[in-house]
């Protein structure tokens, strides 16, 4: 048989039984400049071929894995820690404390399956790409698809990010300077200080060839949210209930404690109880807003364009030991959020925005430490941005330029379009979050449930599991939880529009 006859048996059947080995072989890399001299798919066939001793010989055609244990988890971690932390009280105040705790270890449950799902998929081909995993699957098609899903979903979330540098950075420095905020000054224009931030501090950062050299700064953004949240526990212990307006005779803040008070009446500055209930937590609340917390809990952990290339440059990497990569980034987020949401929640209970800083600022605006978490939490996403960049550079690259080999300018080039379409997007778009909250609501289940289930189902090989096996009958069940999940986003959003809510139901 010719090889090239050989190779096509090989792919078409799926079979690479020693891959599941992934669980003891440590896979050997090609060069770098290899990594996108792809064709479509072509070259990572030659590394399924058996040798003239008849071993096959698992080659991964990535940058050699060079980052360590701690820093892939930093980094991963990083990756799910998002903004929408800040909302997650909010969450809690509507559902409970039963039913959040509920909700976020089943998304957390299956975010964790999801991943392992890519994993298994991933080490059978031998691809570390989701796109080229969609191309394995689906041809053309399946890699656009999939490229596309990657781009939109994260240049949103990276637009969240910078959205929110726009509007906190200003206030921030406004507060520490004690400047009027009437005052027409260039450094208190948000517009500016993103584009400034982008420039000075995302783009060196976003140049960097490997992922792995960013670990540094994810364990940093990761001690950012730390202390937030320490801030957070904290405050919980200082802030009376019912607690005192700063400011009593803001139109303002009477309006938004009354939308969120939920029948509680304020009286110069005070919280006066309709019942004693207020002040005490509630273990399951079913209201308006409920529904909103499924689609924002399930987004949380959007982490998936960044497992394969973190996988790629894993040290030693093995499916086990990616998987336990991805199980302790998850937990530790996991445990992140509970404790943020609850601490948030036992603070404000019923009064909690849904953005959390903004309620302490209805207490102290001027308070040294609230200060710092936003400081704190302004680096977190600031240095959260090029760690999501990377998987939409690389599936640009895939869509694109298939067939190029790794070249700085390209790598540079495209870098500097991203950023400044992202600041585009963010300085002239005033209803940014609700854009990419549709954005969020399609690309996000896509990536978490549809496109890994999918994958799979195609990928694994039926001689080694029938459609009818237990593994794809769970697949095909989490795909279908996948499309659920966009359905029930996209309704809540357009109910939300059509009734004037104008919220934005996705993001990371």
């Amino acid at each position: 048989m010719e090889p090239s006859q050989s190779e096509m048996n090989i792919l078409s059947n799926g079979k690479s039984h020693d891959l599941e080995g992934d669980l003891g072989m440590p896979m050997k890399t090609l060069p770098d400049e290899d990594q996108f001299d792809d064709n479509d798919g072509g070259l990572e066939n030659e590394e399924f071929l058996p040798n003239a001793d008849g071993e096959k010989h698992i080659r991964f055609k990535d940058f050699e894995g060079k980052t360590s244990f701690g820093m892939s988890v930093f980094n991963l971690g990083n990756a799910i820690m998002g903004s929408g932390i800040l909302g997650l009280a909010y969450a809690m105040a509507n559902t409970g404390i039963l039913l959040f705790l509920f909700l976020l270890t089943a998304v957390a449950a299956l975010s964790s399956y999801s991943i392992h799902l890519l994993l298994k998929s991933s080490g059978i081909v031998g691809i570390r790409a989701y796109e080229q995993l969609g191309y394995r699957a689906f041809g053309t098609p399946g890699k656009m698809a999939a490229g596309i899903a990657i781009t939109l979903q994260n240049i949103g979330a990276m637009s969240s990010y910078l959205y929110i540098v726009k509007s906190e950075l200003p206030l921030v420095i406004q507060t520490f300077l004690k400047v009027d905020p009437n005052s027409d000054l260039w450094y208190l224009n948000g517009n500016y200080l993103v584009i400034m931030v982008s420039a000075s501090i995302i783009l060196p950062l976003a140049l960097m060839k490997q992922l792995g050299y960013l670990g540094y700064t994810s364990g940093f953004s990761l001690s950012c949210m730390v202390f937030f949240l320490s801030a957070v526990i904290y405050k919980t212990f200082q802030i009376p209930c019912p607690f005192e307006e700063f400011s009593a005779n803001t139109t303002d803040a009477y309006h938004s404690l009354n939308v969120s008070s939920h029948g509680h009446e304020y009286n110069n500055g005070l919280v006066h109880e309709d019942d004693d209930s207020h002040c005490s937590p509630r273990m399951i609340t079913i209201n308006s807003q409920t529904a909103y917390t499924i689609p924002i809990l399930a987004f949380a952990f959007v982490c998936h364009p960044e497992v394969l290339p973190i996988y790629t440059e894993l040290r030693n990497p093995t499916q086990k030991r990616m998987q336990k990569v991805s199980n302790i980034s998850i937990l530790v987020m996991y445990t992140m959020y509970f404790l943020a949401a609850l601490f948030g929640y036992l603070t404000f209970y019923g009064n909690v925005e849904p953005e959390l800083l903004h309620t302490y600022s209805r207490i102290d605006p001027y308070d040294t430490l609230i200060l710092c978490v936003r400081v704190a939490v302004l680096t977190a996403v600031t240095l959260t941005v090029p760690i999501v960049l990377f998987p939409v550079r690389r599936a640009i690259q895939h869509m694109v330029f298939p067939t190029k080999s790794f070249n700085w300018l390209r790598h540079i080039a495209i870098a500097v379009v991203l950023l400044t379409v992202i600041n585009l997007l963010v300085i002239f778009a005033p209803n940014i979050l609700g854009i990419f909250g549709i954005i969020g609501a399609t690309s996000a289940p896509c990536l978490i449930f549809i496109f890994p289930a999918v994958f799979y189902i195609r990928i694994v090989p039926n001689e080694d599991e029938p459609m009818n096996s237990v593994p794809k009958i769970l697949a095909a069940c989490f795909a279908a939880l996948g499309v659920s999940f966009m359905v029930m986003s996209l309704s809540f959003i357009i109910i939300d529009w059509t009734s004037g809510g104008g919220h934005a139901v996705g993001g990371h």
